[in-house]
């Protein structure tokens, strides 16, 4: 059984979403240990007993994430199917880098497809979201 189908089906959390059963879209993309990874294609076994975040645990109670405020304050969402993936994605690259470049942001994303063409909206919401969580000491 992949991660993906435990979340969805067994656990019922279903912000992380099915696109491509492949790993090549990004939408199904969750934090395992905070490193991004596509749950469609990790076999659930391999992460067993590991710290896994969804879409689902980013905020605090009504509370958003910053990444999660920053995507809506540009307007990064439009149909929303990838945007899970795409913040998950996202979190992972202003994890390790908390400053990160234009240049950085792009290559970093560059998994995570977006069907309605947003990738300029996202890569703004990035960088927000990282001034954001620099000035309030978060990674």
């Amino acid at each position: 059984r992949s991660l993906l189908s435990v979340l969805r089906e067994e656990l019922d959390l279903t912000g992380t979403k099915y696109g491509c059963g492949e790993g090549q879209c990004g939408a199904c993309t969750v934090l395992v240990q905070g490193r991004a990874v596509r749950s469609c294609i990790t076999p659930v076994h391999l992460v067993a007993g590991r710290p896994i975040t969804t879409i689902e645990g980013l905020a605090q109670g009504e509370r958003l994430h910053p990444l999660q405020e920053a995507f809506l304050e540009v307007g990064a969402l439009q149909c929303g199917y990838c945007t899970p993936g795409m913040i998950m994605s996202g979190l992972a690259l202003l994890t390790a880098n908390p400053d990160p470049s234009e240049a950085e942001i792009i290559r970093f994303m560059n998994g995570n497809i977006c069907r309605c063409g947003t990738y300029g909206r996202i890569v703004r919401a990035l960088q927000r979201a990282a001034q954001k969580m620099r000035k309030e000491g978060r990674r």
